[in-house]
């Protein structure tokens, strides 16, 4: 009986000594995987392919805030302002500019040796009201309209010349629809609006490469809206580099097949395609709000629209992980259009979709997350090779 009980006794020490082991295999398996994504660079995984790019707000820029400077002279070859550069920062009254922000972009961009774009010289949003209106409160007239747009091209454009790599030169000029969009800039300019800037732009930065940028342009009707605009300007000879498609996503739009469709599309026009402002929120919308990046929106916090305050569950972690490489792998597919991939944000903390389309929520949309550290399925954006 003693004999029998030792032999017992072997057995099931056997049995968790191997459970053991099973276990700091696993163990070992994920620090492994922490420790690829840990010392991974973005900037050299998708290097021979395209640039790789991180918008910075004006902490980041000033480096108040900690240990991000360093690492996004790690991650990211491609430096664009999130905010900074925009009119109403940049020169929110008429005789007043503040460059402080953008020059000390300026200064990363060169010390890190990245390319950098400015963002952005003509919009409709976030632009000061006596752009438009006079002391009276009435429209400006075409005449000083286009006087006070040229004067703050040829200053905020000529200012970083050799020092802007591309321009964002318009920004959301189309409604869904691919019809113009009904702003100030078309009310008082007329239609030839969008040809004048970009006119201005290449005399103010010869040397730089001009866009233009905006969201949801995946949409089939928004597409050819833009096409017919970027042939408009090609035919009369006005300067235009390329199309910058901007990627606020979800975890279950856009359909992928459109998107490559816009690829295509504006590749075959001869202009770069970059693929800005990528984010991939993983939290639920209001069925009435709008997808894409209307920054009219602005609807009530409620709880059902924040489910993760407390951590991301791992399945919506894998499934954000998935939608990254199904995004990574059309990119790869068509590397020989897009010039470069530029994430809205550089981490989970600072992303603007924390409080769009409402305020206060939690948000996982980057690559990197609260402690600045990439997830670990990033290392699988670029396939192994065989």
């Amino acid at each position: 009986m003693h004999q029998i009980l030792n032999s017992r006794v072997v057995v099931v020490l056997s049995i968790l000594l191997l459970s053991s082991c099973a276990d700091n295999g696993k163990e070992m398996s994920t620090a492994k995987s922490v420790d690829a994504s840990k010392n991974l660079s973005l900037r050299n995984l998708f290097g021979d392919k395209f640039m790789i790019g991180a918008a910075l707000n004006k902490e980041q820029i000033l480096n108040t805030e900690a240990d991000t400077l360093p690492l996004v002279k790690k991650q990211f070859d491609a430096l664009t302002a999130e905010n900074e550069m925009k009119w109403e920062s940049i020169h929110p009254t008429r005789n007043n500019y503040k460059f402080d922000s953008a020059d000390a972009l300026a200064a990363i961009a060169k010390d890190h040796n990245s390319f950098f774009v400015g963002h952005t010289l003509v919009w409709h949003a976030q632009t000061p009201d006596w752009v438009f209106t006079d002391n009276n409160g009435q429209n400006r007239t075409k005449q000083d309209l286009t006087a006070i747009v040229e004067e703050h091209i040829n200053t905020v454009a000529g200012r970083y010349q050799n020092k802007v790599n591309g321009w964002d030169v318009l920004n959301e000029a189309f409604n869904e629809d691919g019809t113009l969009r009904q702003s100030k800039w078309l009310e008082i300019l007329g239609d030839d609006y969008i040809a004048e800037v970009f006119k201005m732009a290449a005399k103010a930065a010869p040397d730089a490469e001009l866009y233009y940028n905006d969201y949801n342009l995946f949409k089939p009707e928004k597409r050819r809206g833009v096409v017919a605009m970027a042939k408009k300007l090609i035919a009369r000879g006005i300067k235009i580099d390329g199309i910058g498609i901007q990627g606020h996503y979800a975890l279950d739009y856009p359909d992928l097949a459109e998107l490559e469709d816009s690829i295509i599309a504006f590749g075959e026009l001869g202009l770069k395609v970059m693929i800005t402002e990528l984010d991939v929120s993983v939290l639920p919308f209001p069925e009435d709000a709008h997808q894409g990046a209307d920054v009219s929106q602005n609807f009530q916090l409620q709880d059902k629209y924040d489910p993760y305050r407390n951590g991301i569950p791992d399945d919506v972690n894998a499934q954000l992980g998935d939608r990254y490489k199904q995004l990574f792998a059309l990119f790869l597919k068509h590397s020989d259009k897009i010039s470069r991939v530029t994430f809205w944000g550089v981490h989970d903390t600072q992303t603007w979709r924390n409080y769009w389309p409402m305020q206060g929520r939690t948000d996982y949309p980057l690559l990197i997350n609260r402690d600045k550290q990439l997830k670990p399925w990033v290392k699988d954006l670029m396939p192994t090779q065989p």
